[in-house]
C-alpha cells in the first residue's frame, strides 16, 4: 500500500530494524534477545517512525502466538520438573543400544512426529531438554549431531499439516485449503525435505556419531505426576489436530491445556507449582511481541506494496521464476526479521498481489524451510537456543550458519522443485 513516510523515515526503519537483528542474534553484553527486539520496538515509538496505537496493534496481533508459546512453555517446565524428561531419554538410550547413530535417528524420528503433529515450536521447547537429558544419560561426548537434529527438523517438518507451524496459520489466513488439499499439494515437498535435512545432517555429523554410547542406563520410575504431564501432552496434540481441522485459532486451546495439566499436577503436589512457574523462559513473549513491531514499522515502508508488485509481474511474465523467486526471497527474509513476521509481510502481499496457489505455496515452503539457515530464522530456534543456554550448552550464530548453509539449500531446492513438476 502506498506509504507518506519520507525516504529518510523508511532508511530509518530499516536501520532500526537490522540493528535489532543483529542484536538479537549476536547478544551485545551478553543481554537477552527480547531485550534487543524490545528495545528496536521502542526505538521506533520514542523517535516517532512509529506511532504508538499501531505499536499497540501490532503487539496485539500476536495474542494468539503468546497464548500458544504459553500452553507449550508450561507443558515443558512440568515435563522437566517431574522427571518425565529423564524417563524418555533413558528409554531412548536403551532403545539405541550402544549406536550413536541408532540414537541419532530416533531423535530425528521423534522430532518429525512432534513437529508434524504438535508444531515445530513443542519440538523445541518439549523435546530438546528430553534430547539433552537423553545424551547425558548415554554419556555422549558429541552431543550437538543430536541437539542439531532438534533444530533442523523442527523447520524440515514445519508444512506436513497446518497444525505443524503457526507460521503456516499465517501466510495462508482465511484461504487455508482444506487438509486433503493440503496435503495434495505439500506430502510430496515436505517428504523430500525431510529426507534431504536428514541426509545433509546425517553426512555432516558423520564422524561424531561414530563413537559408541552406554547402553544400560537405569531408567528412573514415572511418578503419578509424570503421568499426568505426558497425559496433558497427548492432550495438547490432540487438541491441537482438532482446531486445526476446524480452521480454529491454535492459541487458545493450547494455553488451557497447559494450564489444566498445571492445575492437576500442582493439585498432587503443590509444591511444584511457584518452581515451574518460575522458571519458564517467559523473555521470549516480549521477543514476539518486539519482532511483530518491527515488522509493523517495515509495513510502513511500503515493502508490502512493492512485493505485491513483484509477485503480478513474475506472475505474468515469467510463470516458473513466479514461482521459485519468491520461495527463495521469503527463505533468505526470514532469516532477516523472522519467519513469523516475516509471514505475515508475506501474507499481506500475496492477498493485495492476488498471487495464484504455485506463488502462495512456495512462499510457505520458503517461510518453512528458509530459517534452517540461522538462528533467527524461526521462533522455534530461538527457542530451542534458549532451551540450550538454559541447559549451559552454546551454540554461536556462525557456527549455526556454516552448518545451515549446506543443510537448508539442500532441502529447500527439490521442495520448490516439486511445485513446478
Amino acid at each position: 500500500m502506498p506509504t507518506s513516510l519520507s525516504p529518510y523515515n523508511g532508511l530509518l526503519i530499516w536501520a532500526v530494524a537490522a540493528a535489532a537483528t543483529v542484536g538479537v542474534i549476536t547478544r551485545p553484553f551478553r543481554l537477552p534477545e527480547a531485550f534487543w527486539a524490545v528495545a528496536g520496538a521502542l526505538l521506533l515509538c520514542v523517535t516517532g517512525l512509529l506511532a504508538v496505537p499501531d505499536a499497540l496493534a501490532a503487539v496485539a496481533r500476536g495474542y494468539d502466538v503468546y497464548l500458544f508459546l504459553g500452553g507449550m512453555m508450561l507443558a515443558a517446565e512440568l515435563a522437566r520438573k517431574t522427571g518425565l524428561f529423564d524417563h524418555v531419554a533413558a528409554l531412548a538410550v536403551r532403545s539405541a543400544r550402544g549406536s550413536a547413530r541408532r540414537l541419532f535417528v530416533l531423535v530425528y524420528g521423534i522430532g518429525t512426529l512432534v513437529t508434524v503433529f504438535m508444531s515445530n515450536d513443542a519440538t523445541a521447547v518439549v523435546l530438546t531438554p528430553a534430547v539433552l537429558a537423553a545424551t547425558r544419560a548415554a554419556r555422549v561426548r558429541h552431543p550437538l549431531p543430536y541437539l542439531y537434529s532438534c533444530a533442523f527438523i523442527a523447520n524440515a517438518a514445519s508444512f506436513v499439516l497446518p497444525v505443524s507451524n503457526p507460521a503456516n496459520l499465517v501466510v495462508f489466513g482465511e484461504h487455508m485449503p482444506t487438509l486433503a488439499g493440503w496435503l495434495a499439494r505439500f506430502a510430496l515437498p515436505s517428504a523430500l525435505a525431510i529426507a534431504a535435512t536428514f541426509a545433509a545432517l546425517y553426512w555432516t555429523q558423520r564422524h561424531a556419531l561414530a563413537e559408541r554410547i552406554a547402553t544400560e542406563v537405569p531408567v528412573p520410575p514415572l511418578s503419578p505426576e509424570a503421568r499426568l504431564t505426558a497425559a496433558g501432552i497427548v492432550v495438547m496434540g490432540v487438541v491441537l489436530l482438532a482446531a486445526s481441522l476446524l480452521g480454529a485459532d491454535l492459541g487458545w486451546p493450547t494455553c488451557l491445556a497447559g494450564v489444566a495439566t498445571l492445575a492437576l499436577v500442582c493439585a498432587r503436589r503443590p509444591a511444584l507449582c511457584m518452581p515451574a512457574l518460575r522458571e519458564i523462559s517467559w523473555g521470549v513473549l516480549p521477543l514476539v511481541a518486539g519482532l511483530f513491531v518491527l515488522v509493523a514499522g517495515l509495513e510502513k515502508t511500503g515493502v508490502i506494496a512493492q512485493l505485491a508488485a513483484t509477485m503480478q509481474a513474475l506472475a505474468r511474465h515469467a510463470p516458473a521464476a513466479g514461482t521459485w523467486l519468491p520461495g527463495a526471497v521469503v527463505a533468505l527474509a526470514a532469516n532477516v526479521v523472522n519467519n513469523l513476521p516475516a509471514g505475515l509481510i508475506a501474507s499481506s502481499a500475496l492477498a493485495a498481489g492476488h498471487a495464484g496457489t504455485g506463488v502462495a505455496s512456495a512462499v510457505l515452503i520458503g517461510i518453512d524451510l528458509g530459517p534452517n539457515l540461522s538462528v533467527t530464522g524461526s521462533l522455534a530456534t530461538l527457542l530451542w537456543l534458549t532451551a540450550l543456554r538454559r541447559e549451559g550448552q552454546n551454540v554461536g550464530a556462525g557456527q549455526f550458519l556454516r552448518l545451515g548453509a549446506l543443510v537448508m539449500p539442500v532441502a529447500l531446492v527439490p521442495a520448490l522443485a516439486c511445485l513446478l513438476w
